[in-house]
């Protein structure tokens, strides 16, 4: 048995690191960060359109009526775009978390322009870019919370 003081003897301790474990799959929070989106961009809507009465229109090559649908798909289609392009920057990059979050970021601004220049009538432009702005942050928020971290995905 090594003493102490023998420089060759190392005790190897048993580190709870080093057992292999469950691996995290955030496909389950990724879902639900897209559905939580959806019914926050819907509750939005609902809340603008049918209970304040604010007629959400836009100029999109005609006019357009803005309506739970409309909300709905461009809501789903945006999260899923999200998540899409986190899970292809986790694969690439060893700080996707950061990355990703800083293009949402810049999409979500960029966003704005759309309802504000489109937008008929100043209740449409501000009640369309707060919908974007509703859809934004709990698609940010919600995506970088799951971002799986380099050490994580090795």
């Amino acid at each position: 048995m090594p003493t102490s003081k023998d420089p060759t003897a190392q005790a190897v301790p048993l580190l709870a690191a080093s057992v292999p474990g469950p691996r995290r799959v955030p496909g389950r929070s990724r879902l639900a960060v897209v559905a939580v989106a959806a019914a926050a961009a819907l509750a939005g809507w609902a809340i603008l359109g049918p209970l304040a009465g604010l007629t959400l229109t836009a100029r999109q090559g005609g006019i357009q009526h803005i309506g739970a649908a409309a909300v709905l798909a461009a809501t789903i289609v945006v999260a899923f775009a999200g998540w899409g392009l986190l899970a292809i920057l986790e694969r690439r990059t060893a700080r996707a978390r950061d990355t990703w979050t800083v293009i949402a970021a810049i999409v979500c601004v960029l966003s704005l322009g759309s309802p504000l220049t489109n937008g008929i009538g100043l209740g449409a432009k501000l009640g369309l870019a707060s919908l974007h702005l509703i859809v934004g942050v709990t698609v940010i928020l919600g995506l970088r919370r799951t971002a799986v971290s380099a050490a994580e995905r090795c």
